[in-house]
């Protein structure tokens, strides 16, 4: 066994919690048993459950929607969604094998090599052709998605410049039909 076990966090959460250290506590990478074993150990040990999970979760990596939704809504976790762009391959930058000086993936061949498999890139491909039909970049309707998922309670994007977090800002402010 590496680590404390769920019995052990929850109780150490409750602790925070009843110190005034923390209001909410959340889990990160869980899943859907995971979300249902600590909200079970809290109850049990009379302490608040957690109310939200960090996970992955974007057009590319959609597990969320049929892994954990259901758990989300009937133990009342919100989902704190983080990739939303897919490393960045979402953004468009990429597209049509494109490798843009200093950006991750032509930095880092491996950064999260799931959204640069074949099948991940024709995905994005088709992507990138619907949002272009629908007048709106490709981050927009990668955003516009997971904000149109009502589990998701908040993306969490990265930016290497103000430019692209202004961006990140104006795509997440998409509405989708």
């Amino acid at each position: 066994r590496e680590g404390p076990g769920i019995a052990e966090q929850a109780e150490a959460m409750g602790a925070l919690v009843r110190a005034g250290k923390i209001r909410h506590w959340g889990l990160s990478n869980e899943t859907a048993w995971g979300i249902c074993a600590f909200r079970q150990a809290a109850k049990a040990l009379g302490v608040p459950p957690p109310v939200t999970v960090q996970n992955g979760f974007n057009l590319v990596a959609r597990g969320a929607e049929y892994e954990l939704a259901e758990t989300l809504y009937r133990e009342q976790v919100s989902l704190l969604a983080y990739s939303p762009l897919g490393g960045g391959m979402l953004t468009g930058k990429y597209l049509e094998g494109a490798r843009p000086p200093g950006a991750r993936f032509t930095e880092y061949s491996n950064f999260t090599a799931r959204f640069g498999t074949p099948l991940a890139r024709e995905a994005i491909d088709a992507y990138a052709a619907l949002a272009r039909e629908r007048g709106v970049s490709l981050a927009s309707l990668a955003l516009g998605y997971l904000r149109s998922r009502w589990f998701v309670a908040a993306m969490i994007v990265g930016a290497t410049s103000v430019d692209q977090l202004e961006a990140n800002v104006a795509a997440a402010r998409t509405e989708l039909d």
